[in-house]
């Protein structure tokens, strides 16, 4: 038997032990990673016949090859600094002080609703999402009882929101951060690529629709809002997070390959960022524990597992396979593939994790677009926005979504299934049109 065939059958157990385990995702990948690495040894030893990672002359060089070029550690270096930065961002208050900002310039409640509604999305483009949604859970909570609101639609705006504008950017959430690590994309190519507009457009046109469609739910509330101001501990985190964003835009122009410095500099930030909590902010060295043991580290170990498992995939040729069958499914049509991977990505991100979804199927996309003769931007984005945007679609489709519904539930609205559809489904698909439609227009 040839073996990528025992490869492919490994991903697919370990795609099946995934969705059935979820609570063990890292253990599944982390197994299946380390037995892909043993079949590349014992391959490159001669005891299997084939190979399962590209050959290479010595157990040295495949090593190296692995570990230092199939695990993306600029990626990985990016997600954590970012995420501290998050986290000290949330801890300084600030988030919840321009919330109150917005809603005292609002001239009604619906207004106010929808500004912090689109405040929760855009930072969500630089903050975790589920971070986003906690830190602004407690204001749209405070608001809806003050003023006799549904906090239903609220709680699920938040939720959406932050998982539309996540997609926005390289530092947004870990699906853009491995879009960009496979299109060799730096920070700016996410704005403007090969003289077009990118990414982040096509997620702001689906966030202007996205807006017009939670107005519906509050366009009646015409009373003006009131609430107390919060008051800031500090501006510095905000200081890091702008001089983060600022610092991949310029070493984007000097660098234009996502080389290691971009990782260097966010995790650098991230660190610089803890020392000021530990001595500025007087903190001992538990609470710095507690913060930094509080990251999303089952994302980071849950990347590396895929990073091997996929890229042996991959090296195996069984991704052109795949990717010559969808050619011929397709029957060659460029507006078939492209509405093929949008549908079919929304409907599996509904149910399953992107992550591992868009590590498989990036290639799969780049060389669909390269066997029908056109740049394979048409296809990639498609499949950036479908399965990101499909994690809206269902109550556990997005991390973000299981959090709204547990804290409305803790405040005695609990949602339904049903009930959650309700708003998803329809949202999901506007804001996946809006940006389908918009990506179409400037790449095909």
């Amino acid at each position: 038997m040839d073996i990528k065939w025992i490869i492919l059958a490994l991903a697919l157990v370990m795609y099946l032990l995934v969705i059935i385990f979820q609570e063990k995702k890292v253990w599944m990948t982390s197994c299946a990673a380390l037995v892909t690495i043993v079949l590349g040894f014992l391959a490159q030893g001669g005891a299997l016949t084939g190979n399962v990672f590209e050959p290479l002359s010595g157990l040295g060089a495949l090593a190296h090859h692995i570990f230092l070029e199939l695990i993306n550690w600029n990626i990985l270096m990016i997600y954590v600094g970012s995420m501290i930065i998050a986290a000290l961002f949330i801890y300084s208050r600030v988030p919840a002080r321009i919330a109150d900002a917005l809603v005292a310039v609002s001239p009604s409640t619906g207004i106010a609703v929808i500004l912090i509604l689109a405040m929760t999305g855009i930072i969500s483009i630089f903050v975790e999402n589920v971070a986003t949604v906690l830190v602004m859970a407690p204001i749209a909570i405070a608001l809806s009882k003050k003023l006799k609101l549904n906090p239903v639609p609220f709680m699920v705006g938040l939720a959406v929101m932050s998982n539309l504008e996540g997609t926005a950017t390289l530092v947004g959430d870990p699906p853009s951060m491995i879009f960009a690590s496979y299109a060799h994309y730096s920070f700016n190519d996410f704005f403007v690529h090969q003289g077009k507009l990118s990414i982040f457009f096509f997620i702001q046109a689906g966030m202007i629709v996205g807006c017009i469609f939670f107005y519906c739910f509050f366009h009646k509330a015409k009373e003006k809002a009131t609430v107390d101001r919060e008051n800031v501990i500090s501006y510095l985190p905000l200081w890091l997070l702008l001089i983060m964003i600022f610092g991949l835009a310029v070493i984007s122009f000097l660098t234009p390959e996502l080389g290691y410095s971009s990782g260097c500099f966010v995790l650098g930030l991230g660190i610089l960022g803890l020392l000021w909590y530990r001595f500025n902010q007087k903190k001992t060295r538990a609470d710095v524990w507690q913060l930094v043991k509080e990251l999303d580290w089952e994302t980071i170990f849950f990347l590396i597992g895929i990073f091997v498992v996929v890229g042996a995939i991959s090296e195996t040729g069984l991704l052109n396979d795949f990717a010559l069958w969808l050619a011929h499914v397709t029957g060659g049509s460029k507006f078939l593939g492209f509405m093929l991977i949008i549908l079919f990505s929304v409907l599996i991100s509904g149910f399953v994790d992107n992550v591992p979804y868009i590590i498989v199927m990036l290639p799969v996309a780049g060389s669909l677009a390269e066997t029908l003769g056109i740049q394979k931007e048409l296809f990639m984005f498609a499949l950036l926005i479908g399965s990101c945007l499909g994690g809206n679609l269902t109550p556990f489709g997005a991390s973000a979504n299981v959090v709204a519904m547990g804290i409305l539930k803790k405040e005695g609205h609990p949602i339904t299934f049903p009930g959650f559809l309700k708003i998803s489904a329809p949202f999901t698909i506007l804001t996946t049109a809006a940006a389908a439609i918009t990506l179409w227009l400037v790449w095909a």
